[in-house]
């Protein structure tokens, strides 16, 4: 049996469509067809922010000022965080559109969502990401990505698999200066490469503080997440960073760039070191109730005989990384974005790159969106950022246990010690799951 022909568009189908009357003028604004340098709404990312603190007030701008993405909804288990983030995104867009959900899995859910910024806590990046990727959308996610090895292998594992595009927010590979200091390295101006130094600062000692009850407005279960339950401590909310069930301290939440430059710099982005050994002064139990290092320094050394040193010392803005070969070095100072080096000659070799500095998260997010668009890898997939947080992983539990460590990073296993394979992975808390 033939089936009926479709009735043919008219006019008035064709208005009804874009929701407008027969009565309404058909001039359009050429943003509707992407034209005078706009992209048509149907051409857009719509994109959905997790997690509206501190750091995604940063670089919300970034992403809405992408002509490509559009930011439609925010989520967040804090009521006042929620309608702040709102009320950035309304102000962008001068509407009240922005959708507000405080359980991540409702957003998720949503058809009309393709990707995903990830600005929560660290004990989420990894968690949240898998849940994303399973939901069928992309991801953007800050930094650190992971909480464990393990979560870090699903994560990788996992966007394999559903084909899913990522971007880890370590946008220094996006950044001029960077970036310049990476092929320095990789085309051997400054000869063959045999240490790369990166200093990052020194970590607090927290004092003690009681616990109180939760505020009203504050999700604390879904805070938490995969952590194990404590009672409620603004200690632990506001210094996240510096308690081993919620992150790894200065170590990975500021090294994993330079752990992550080093990679990029020495094109080792598919390994790692094989070797770790250091020293650090933790915090004093009896004054102190924060957990991470303080201050100390660790060494990793890679199978040609490469070697890392990361030193957590000084103060905020004494931060760098510097790249040293048998002919010279280059550095960029991360507070500045100054680049030095020696031979000096080496710095007249940039006056064809760009100046934007580290904080301008814009070429990275670009980067995000020719992944999504052409479904081709980005600069930092997920491979390339498990790899680079992995080393500062393995630093921590380095100093942790006090001993040498010593790495298989095809297998991602320890040599002979059992007891550091048992740190690789963390006990999650239900429901939550890899």
């Amino acid at each position: 049996m033939m089936k009926p022909k479709a009735a043919p568009w008219t006019r008035r189908k064709f208005l009804a469509a874009l929701g407008l009357s027969a009565a309404t003028p058909t001039i359009l604004p050429p943003s509707v067809f992407g034209l005078d340098g706009t992209v048509a709404p149907s051409n857009r990312i719509v994109m959905a922010t997790l997690g509206v603190g501190n750091r995604a007030q940063d670089i919300l701008a970034h992403f809405m000022g992408n002509r490509e993405i559009h930011m439609r909804a925010v989520c967040d288990c804090r009521a006042d965080r929620l309608q702040r983030g709102k009320e950035k995104v309304d102000g962008f867009y001068k509407n009240q559109d922005c959708q507000t959900h405080r359980d991540f899995r409702e957003l998720l859910a949503r058809p009309d969502i393709d990707a995903v910024f990830i600005a929560t806590g660290v004990r989420w990046h990894g968690v949240a990401s898998l849940y994303a990727a399973q939901a069928g959308k992309d991801i953007y996610s800050e930094k650190p990505v992971t909480l464990s090895i393990a979560e870090g292998r699903a994560l990788v594992e996992t966007c394999k698999r559903l084909g899913t595009i990522y971007q880890a927010g370590h946008q220094r590979r996006s950044v001029d200066s960077y970036k310049f200091m990476a092929e320095v390295a990789r085309r051997g101006l400054i000869g063959k490469v045999h240490t790369v130094l990166m200093q990052v600062w020194e970590g607090p000692a927290i004092p003690y503080q009681p616990c109180t009850a939760v505020p009203e407005g504050f999700d604390y279960e879904m805070w938490l997440g995969q952590s194990p339950w404590r009672p409620f401590n603004w200690a632990h909310v506001n210094g996240f960073m510096f308690f081993w069930d919620f992150s790894d301290g200065v170590l990975t939440e500021m090294g994993c760039h330079y752990t992550d430059l080093m990679q990029f710099g020495l094109e080792t982005d598919t390994t790692g070191p094989i070797e770790f050994e250091g020293t650090a002064e933790f915090p004093d139990p009896k004054t102190a109730y924060s957990e991470t290092p303080l201050r100390g320094e660790v060494r990793c050394r890679y199978a040609n005989g490469v070697t890392g040193i990361m030193r957590q010392t000084g103060k905020f803005e004494d931060r760098f990384i510097r790249f040293i070969g048998d002919r010279g070095w280059i550095q960029v100072d991360d507070q500045t974005d100054v680049v030095t080096a020696e031979p000096k000659s080496l710095l007249g070799l940039r006056r064809d790159m760009g100046d934007k500095g580290w904080a301008d998260t814009s070429g990275h997010i670009g980067d995000l969106v020719r992944g999504i668009k052409t479904r081709t890898p980005t600069i930092c997939h997920p491979e390339t950022a498990h790899r680079a947080n992995s080393i500062g992983q393995l630093m921590n539990l380095c100093l942790r246990l006090g001993r040498k460590l010593q790495w298989n990073p095809a297998a991602e296993k320890f040599i002979k010690d059992e007891e550091a394979n048992r740190m690789l992975a963390r006990a999650i808390r239900p429901p939550w799951h890899l």
